[in-house]
């Protein structure tokens, strides 16, 4: 009796071990259209159809793993998941501690405030203003480093600062324009509110597009990855997926 039960345990230890993902995927779940968390709990949106796309395309299973944006990197380094596919922009400070894949799309920075306000995108236009960012991005980097005396409010979260826009705790929010439109104004949260001054794409802050995650060991899936983008891009899967979210060409220049 004892046998069988062991036997049986061992079966199950191997039918579990069989059942598991080959690669685990660093998400957000917090950054609409492209990543967000639906009502039973998994997570959609344009990142994550990406991401089961490459999967499939390089014979890959893959797990979704939602991580806090603050923790996504330091996720990656401690092997509690194998890439990051979080619409995080390929930047030279970035790269000093992960890999990138090529881009998989590129899209510009934007204020948005309430319709009507009489802000300017000058640190004069700005002054005495609350501006909130979404801590450790690319666009803390730029408010810091082109607009310096500018008062910023960092949130964990792209919502939370949308939520404190909208309360009137803070005055405007500055984010990737995509995320922006489809995941903000173009919600019922969103009306009254629109865009201000001119979009920025500027590479010191903004980088070369948003790129897939990877440690810098693992060249091997960081190579697979990019050739499977471009594989995508070239059937049509790519346009198919986004297609869903968008009615214009995200992948940029």
């Amino acid at each position: 009796m004892h046998r069988l039960i062991a036997g049986a345990v061992a079966a199950l230890a191997l039918s579990g071990a069989a059942s598991a993902a080959d690669l685990k995927i660093c998400v957000e779940g917090a950054y609409a259209p492209f990543s967000e968390t639906a009502p039973d709990g998994s997570v959609v949106g344009f990142d994550i159809d990406i991401a089961n796309a490459l999967c499939s395309k390089i014979g890959k299973s893959c797990e979704m793993v939602k991580t806090d944006w603050d923790g996504i990197i330091p996720a990656l380094l401690e092997k509690k998941c194998d890439a990051i596919v979080a619409s995080m922009s390929i930047t030279e400070d970035r790269k000093q501690v992960i890999d990138f894949t090529k881009k998989y799309y590129n899209t510009p920075a934007r204020f948005v405030a309430r319709e009507g306000t009489e802000m300017t995108d000058t640190s004069e236009g700005l002054k005495g203003k609350l501006v909130g960012v979404q801590r450790g991005t690319i666009h803390q980097a730029f408010m810091e480093g082109e607009f310096p005396d500018v008062n910023l409010v960092l949130y964990a979260s792209q919502d939370e600062a949308y939520l404190d826009l909208v309360s009137g705790r803070i005055d405007a929010v500055i984010a990737d324009s995509i995320a922006e439109d489809e995941g903000f104004l173009k919600t019922d949260a969103g009306k009254g509110y629109a865009f201000f001054g001119q979009p920025y794409s500027i590479p010191k802050y903004h980088g070369d597009g948003a790129g897939i995650g990877v440690r810098k060991e693992d060249t091997e899936l960081r190579d697979q990855l990019s050739a499977a983008i471009d594989a995508i891009r070239a059937s049509g899967e790519y346009k198919t997926i986004e297609e869903k979210y968008f009615d214009f060409d995200i992948y940029g220049d």
